[in-house]
């Protein structure tokens, strides 16, 4: 199993925090930015690409021989949801809800009477149909909205990076799979987490801009990480 972590193209969340530095205003589910939009294009139309014809065989490590992939997946949160669209049509593939590669802390607001974090329910089965179409959903993404929980603690984390990572095993492990989930910056650290055998995932930050491209092979008996935050597909304006 290959696998590509791509994070979502730039949201207006990201946009608020980069100019003014604070969360003051942030949306509880952000959708892209016009230049989030224009990232998730070129994402796209780059993991579509035809390959090198004059790449040598040992730049496979590079993606130069093409990307080649077979699946996609996405959190049910919007800029995850509108930059997997992107990506599922260049390439010409389903694209698929998965609940559970949601942002650190889920569907919240920073509206607690002493500013903590207030759980939201974020879409329902229905918005989320009604939105995005050509998305699949899950089967237990119901119409009370597919969170409607607390805000996840930091404990909870590591436990579901565990989960995805065991599922995305179970599914794809052991096979010529090439597999492209579209997430978040903070779940990134929390899944590499558990695949580099990190037990503080918390004290170690691993910078990803929006847009980009993580790779890592699993093989029987080693797990290669062949690069993480590529965004040779962006011109320098669009790197945000």
């Amino acid at each position: 199993m290959r696998l590509y972590f791509l994070r979502h193209a730039q949201s207006t969340n990201n946009e608020l925090s980069d100019r003014t530095g604070a969360e003051i205003g942030r949306s509880e589910d952000p959708s892209l930015t016009e230049n989030g939009h224009k990232q998730a294009e070129l994402l796209g139309a780059h993991l579509a690409s035809a390959p090198s014809h004059d790449a040598p065989v040992g730049m496979d490590s590079k993606d130069l021989l093409g990307f080649g992939i077979t699946h996609v997946y996405c959190s049910l949160m919007e800029r995850a949801v509108l930059t997997g669209t992107y990506v599922s049509r260049a390439l010409g593939l389903p694209l698929s809800g998965w609940a559970d590669i949601h942002e650190s802390g889920g569907i919240y607001l920073d509206d607690g009477p002493d500013g903590s974090p207030i759980g939201r329910p974020g879409r329902s089965a229905s918005e989320l149909r009604a939105r995005f179409p050509q998305l699949l959903l899950p089967e237990n993404v119901g119409d009370r909205g597919w969170w409607n929980r607390p805000f996840e603690p930091k404990a909870d984390r590591p436990v579901r990076a565990r989960r995805v990572l065991d599922e995305l095993l179970r599914r794809h492990g052991g096979t010529e799979d090439r597999i492209a989930i579209v997430s978040h910056g903070g779940f990134f650290n929390w899944l590499m987490g558990q695949i580099v055998g990190i037990s503080r995932a918390d004290s170690v930050w691993l910078h990803t801009n929006n847009a980009s491209i993580s790779r890592v092979d699993f093989h029987p008996e080693i797990s290669v990480v062949q690069y993480i935050n590529r965004t040779d597909h962006l011109p320098p304006e669009l790197i945000t």
